[in-house]
């Protein structure tokens, strides 16, 4: 799931690699992985609406079956003033009180900024526990720095941050399946 606004570049692509990474993890273990992208920033309007007439668009109805019927959840979201995008927020606030319950999610942040708030990791685990989901130890942040880097070995925290949690979610989707 990635809820990026605007041009989806960083968001998107740290959502590809870690869910690349997840797969990689998953297959290492001889399991297998189908991948499906939920674009929030598309539905903006229809999570408008159904904030102001409770109404949900069929759009809408589809995205969250999608993310309740999954075995576990990669979300990326751009970070702004230490806080999700809109979107994420009011997609999660759709989903509803427990309907995650032990649901294992990777949470990947796009820091858009140099300076990362203390709490900002407290913050966004708050919001995925607030539905009752299970996220993973640890919490991918990626900064202006790890897009500007010109070598995988600059990346490297980054690479390693992104492996280190995908193989946390692939063993709690592991546990949760059996």
């Amino acid at each position: 799931m990635s809820a990026h606004i605007g041009h989806p570049r960083p968001t998107r692509r740290l959502a590809d690699w870690v869910a690349e990474a997840v797969c990689r993890s998953l297959a290492a273990g001889g399991a297998r992985a189908e991948v499906e992208v939920v674009e929030l920033h598309r539905l903006a309007a229809d999570l408008a609406q159904h904030s102001a007439h409770g109404r949900a668009s069929l759009d809408l109805r589809e995205a969250v079956a999608a993310v309740v019927a999954a075995d576990g959840l990669v979300v990326a979201t751009p970070v702004l003033a230490a806080s999700p995008s809109e979107v994420f927020d009011s997609f999660f606030a759709v989903l509803g009180d427990g309907v995650l319950s032990g649901m294992p999610v990777l949470l990947a942040l796009d820091n858009g900024s140099r300076w990362q708030p203390p709490d900002l990791t407290r913050v966004m685990r708050g919001r995925l526990t607030g539905v009752r989901a299970d996220p993973v130890p640890t919490v991918v942040v990626a900064s202006p720095a790890d897009w500007q880097a010109t070598t995988r070995r600059d990346a490297g925290r980054l690479h390693a941050c992104i492996d280190e949690a995908a193989g946390e979610l692939a063993a709690a989707m592991r546990s949760r399946r059996r």
